[in-house]
């Protein structure tokens, strides 16, 4: 026979203090409509870029899937309302190809080219202008890096190729080194959002440039966007919390085990980052600080 501690015997309710009764015994639980709700107070909260507006603040890449049947998958699972395609990847001669043919399909989806492989303004340009032609979006994710190594974004001819881009009517929004200064300078030339780096492409380091993210938020008047490096969904959260208006993932869904699931599960940690920025998240402290107030009512008869 299994021995058990036996239950001790509760108090009558007479015997247990007023205040204490109160803690104990919350109000019941809201209903499912109410939580329905609080879960909608935020749903007019769009990202703005240009004259476009969208609900959902996580932007998807399509490249490294294992087929387009999952890419597309994933990107339905994700909400996204914009996704960016490598100029080099969409088939000039084949407009109705595997690629792009679907995501045309897509009601309510955006498509920004990008112009990856580019290696200095010059060639970004002319990208920008051939996207533009098939695709007939001004939305342009500018990209420029010149070593295949590291992958870092070029600031000098990023800024030049902006400049023209965005005197010429497209909604650009320049992949950068997350640098202040540089972000202040694309600003000001005309972009519709700064998108720096969380850290390398393809590396899953997460929010290596997090101090640098947070000045280059504080100082921006246009969307900052975190680009490159997120691997998990709880760093999305923590970059939406610290006060970015979006996030771009693409590795981190598209290698996943499984990358229908994996999008969604992004969708939920930046609505769930970005409802906590807007909420207020508490201040740090120093100090340990009750959680209680100090009473008596431990004392009361």
């Amino acid at each position: 026979m299994k021995w058990s501690e036996p239950t001790p015997a509760r108090p009558p309710a007479s015997a247990v203090p007023k205040a204490l009764r109160a803690a104990t015994h919350p109000p019941a639980m809201l209903a499912r409509s109410d939580c329905g709700k609080m879960k909608n107070k935020y749903s007019n909260d769009y990202l703005i870029l240009g004259d476009h507006k969208f609900s959902s603040r996580l932007i998807l890449g399509t490249g490294k899937y294992s087929d387009s049947r999952t890419m597309l998958s994933a990107i339905k699972a994700s909400g996204a309302g914009l996704v960016t395609v490598a100029l080099r990847r969409i088939n000039i001669k084949l407009p109705d190809d595997d690629l792009l043919a679907p995501l045309l399909k897509f009601k309510d989806l955006t498509i920004m080219p990008n112009t990856s492989g580019a290696r200095d303004a010059r060639e970004a340009v002319k990208a920008a202008h051939i996207a533009r032609e098939l695709c007939g979006s001004k939305f342009i994710k500018l990209e420029i890096h010149p070593n295949p190594q590291h992958l870092m974004p070029d600031p000098i001819e990023t800024y030049e190729a902006a400049k023209i881009l965005a005197a010429e009517g497209f909604f650009v929004m320049p992949y950068m080194p997350a640098d202040p200064v540089l972000a202040k300078r694309l600003e000001d030339a005309g972009c519709v959002s700064v998108m720096p780096l969380g850290s390398a492409i393809g590396s899953g380091h997460g929010l290596s440039t997090n101090e640098m993210l947070k000045l280059i938020i504080r100082e921006s008047r246009v969307p900052v966007i975190v680009d490159a490096g997120l691997r998990a969904p709880s760093e999305a959260a923590a970059a939406m919390e610290m006060g970015c208006s979006a996030v771009l993932v693409n590795s981190a869904i598209a290698v996943a085990r499984d990358p229908t699931d994996m999008a969604g599960a992004f969708a939920q940690a930046v609505a769930a980052g970005r409802s906590a920025r807007l909420a207020g998240i508490m201040p740090q402290s120093d100090f340990a600080r009750p959680t209680s107030p100090l009473t008596s009512f431990l004392r009361e008869q």
